[in-house]
């Protein structure tokens, strides 16, 4: 049958496996200050209680994935057809589960549209702390329902997985399990501010992805690909209504330079994130989908904890064999009793990434405590990056909108794996009172062009990126390592004009083989990183063409004025002002 306007909804159809689906839509689902969000329920048919995986989120439970995200549908069904097999694909969802998958194997799949999205009314406001509640009180009111064991874990990517660190510092007594699949965690250093420059995805996203699904979008948007009803109904909301009913999310973010409680509220705190985890990081998900997933590993204190990493397009693997039953033999661990497939599994599971595909490798920590790390000097009179500090002090200039200094390392004499942290120590002075430093790993066949990777998003990034904005120079000595400089972001230091500073710029994770003759390079630039190939797919989803970055691009005109875009910086480089790139090497063996 049909539901009504959001009065809830009961159909049963075929499922893959011995059992049929129950489904009930738009299940009310009661929030502690009135506010009654919406739930979409997916089921084993029949008596019986099921633990849950459950996603929270704003990109419309009734969108299909096929509808909503067709160009990446295309493309991971495409090159990877076991994503498809198995169901009818009726009920997928960007970045949630796939209940046909799940559901045989006796759980129950339960998706519910955020405050303010999709079915759910209310103020929209993302990642807010009265989403973190409502999650809370979602976990609650699932494990309280007749079909639910009381064991909920928590699956998703992105927005879904973001999302699972904020509520777990709120200790749900029924969360036993989540995994967390390539989601920032600090919202101010993985995702709205790298090194303290203004990422301009978040204004873009909250358009192209976000208010497009609000609800009382109603008649003017998608509709349910099965019902046949809008996906952000029942009303339809004027724009001045729908306009009153969300946060100016882009201008929030933008008026909050600097990392404070607006971040602080929105972001992990990792000594109460107890609960047992998978994290899954991706070594192309340079901007957000790469250094909360390590920093969830490396910092959170539940005592059951793995990390995973992988490659390819964010939405892929989540989906594939691979990942599917990399999660399922998590959640069968902590929410069947089952620890059958899990009792062996690695602390840490790592695909390194190599110029053709991938080698899987089991390993205990990370960083990788046989890690040679390995500091190459930038000399700039050679632009070389050199095992030699040299003797003598030496300099180089670039505009900051211009291509910036490249320094190349000598051919590998023998393959060489780079796996871990990467950190830049630089020595800079600049025509005005700030600079921006973007710092990215190149990697260069023998021949001269350069080895790009299938990034989370964009088909063609670069080993590994890094920024820094020279005003927020400014180390957290407790929190920093030598592989990975922590800054504290929380005042600014003007730059006096032509004087030199030290900065130490974190460089987010990375794994590359390097072959033989292939060389390493870095880039010093002013603006951010491109390439342009005519091959690469175009994204509806995306405001901006592919060139490297993927949607996650430093050009907000406010953050980055023309002083600062068209200023010049020196690099410097001597005994006494040491300028190197920090490189994690694994010795082979």
């Amino acid at each position: 049958m049909t539901p009504g306007p959001d009065r809830g909804g009961h159909e049963q159809l075929p499922a893959p496996g011995p059992a049929a689906m129950a489904i009930e839509r738009n299940v009310p689902v009661p929030m502690d200050d009135g506010v009654v969000l919406r739930a979409d329920v997916f089921r084993p048919a029949g008596a019986g209680r099921f633990p849950v995986i459950l996603t929270y989120g704003p990109y419309a439970k009734g969108l299909a994935f096929q509808e909503g995200y067709a160009d990446q549908w295309q493309l991971m069904v495409s090159q990877h057809p076991d994503v498809a097999r198995g169901s009818t694909n009726a009920h997928q969802n960007w970045e949630v589960a796939d209940p046909e998958k799940w559901v045989p194997d006796g759980y129950v799949c339960v998706r519910v549209d955020s405050r303010g999205a999709g079915r759910s009314p209310g103020q929209l406001d993302p990642y807010s702390p009265r989403e973190t509640r409502d999650l809370y009180e979602c976990i609650e009111w699932a494990a309280a329902q007749p079909w639910s064991t009381g064991k909920i874990g928590l699956n998703g990517i992105s927005y879904y997985a973001m999302n699972q660190w904020h509520v777990a510092s709120l200790h749900p007594p029924h969360l036993a399990a989540m995994c967390v699949w390539e989601g920032a965690a600090d919202f101010y250093r993985d995702g709205t501010h790298h090194g303290g420059i203004l990422s301009s995805f978040w204004r873009n996203w909250y358009d192209k992805q976000v208010t497009v699904v609000q609800h009382g979008v109603g008649a003017r948007g998608a509709r349910h690909l099965v019902t046949g009803e809008p996906v952000a109904g029942p009303e339809t909301l004027t724009e001045a209504g729908l306009a009153a009913a969300r946060v100016p999310f882009g201008e929030q973010i933008r008026d909050h330079p600097l990392d404070d409680d607006y971040y602080r509220a929105r972001s992990a705190n990792w000594q109460e994130i107890t609960v047992p985890f998978l994290t899954a990081a991706n070594w192309g998900g340079q901007g957000l989908h790469t250094r909360g997933n390590f920093e969830g590993f490396t910092q959170a204190a539940s005592p059951h904890k793995w990390l995973e990493v992988h490659g390819l397009e964010h939405w892929t693997h989540f989906y594939t064999d691979y990942g599917v039953d990399l999660q399922k033999r998590f959640f069968a661990c902590f929410l069947h009793g089952d620890d059958s497939g899990w009792r062996d599994q690695p602390p840490v599971q790592l695909q390194v990434r190599t110029l053709d595909g991938f080698r899987q490798r089991a390993e205990r920590e990370w960083p990788l405590a046989r890690t040679d790390w390995r500091r190459l000097y930038l000399r700039p009179e050679r632009q070389e990056l050199s095992a030699e500090v040299g003797a003598g002090e030496e300099s180089v200039s670039y505009r900051a909108d211009g291509e910036g200094i490249t320094f190349t390392a000598p051919p590998a004499p023998q393959e060489m794996e780079i796996t871990g942290p990467v950190a830049a120590r630089l020595f800079v002075s600049s025509s005005t009172t700030d600079a921006d430093l973007f710092c990215v790993l190149r990697v260069f066949a023998p021949g001269g062009e350069e080895v790009t990777f299938a990034g989370a998003i964009d088909p063609h990034t670069p080993a590994a990126q890094g920024w820094l904005r020279m005003s927020h120079r400014k180390l957290d000595p407790q929190l920093s390592t030598p592989y990975r400089p922590y800054h504290s972001h929380d005042e600014i230091q003007p730059l006096t004009p032509e004087e030199v500073y030290q900065a130490d710029v974190e460089i987010w994770p990375t794994s590359v083989v390097v072959p033989a003759g292939y060389r390493v390079a870095l880039t010093v630039r002013g603006r951010d990183y491109e390439v342009r190939y005519p091959t690469a797919p175009r994204l509806g989803s995306f405001k901006n063409e592919m060139t490297g970055c993927g949607p996650f691009l430093h050009d907000d005109p406010l953050d980055r004025p023309r002083q600062l875009t068209h200023s010049t910086q020196t690099l410097w480089h001597g005994p006494d002002r040491q300028s190197y790139l920090l490189l994690p090497v694994i010795p082979a063996g």
